[in-house]
């Protein structure tokens, strides 16, 4: 199931009121169709939505707020391409180096948040200035 994660949703967010600020009060459409998710996932409890029942309005003002994002956390130091089952650059196992290009969005800000959340590949620590400049 693709889901976004409560975390992106924010984001998304405020993305959207630092590109579009409320006038009058007026939230902009994406920022109402966003938090309109928001709210019903704060009200249940719930960490995650499912990408395919949001309301579509919400679903693109997600959508074009991650092709803001990066799109693959390469920095372009491969470990899986001399076995090890997760790189040790990037953080990606090796199913998801390969196939990355054909994952979701939903799947591949998944990743994102695993590697962010773990903390142990290169990108975050001896190579962060790499990041930063590009590889």
């Amino acid at each position: 199931m693709d889901t976004i994660h409560i975390t992106d949703l924010e984001a998304a967010i405020n993305h959207w009121r630092a590109r579009k600020p409320s006038v009058d009060s007026a939230l902009a459409p994406e920022v109402a169709a966003l938090a309109e998710v928001y709210a019903l996932m704060a009200f249940f409890h719930e960490d995650e939505a499912d990408a395919l029942r949001m309301p579509a309005a919400a679903r693109a003002a997600w959508l074009a707020w991650y092709a803001t994002t990066p799109d693959a956390p390469c920095i372009a130091i491969c470990s899986t391409s001399q076995g090890d089952a997760v790189c040790k650059g990037c953080g990606r196992t090796e199913h998801e180096v390969q196939d990355w290009t054909a994952m979701s969005p939903y799947a591949k800000r998944a990743a994102w948040r695993r590697i962010t959340r773990e903390g142990t590949a290169w990108r975050f620590n001896r190579y962060a200035d790499r990041v930063r400049n590009g590889p």
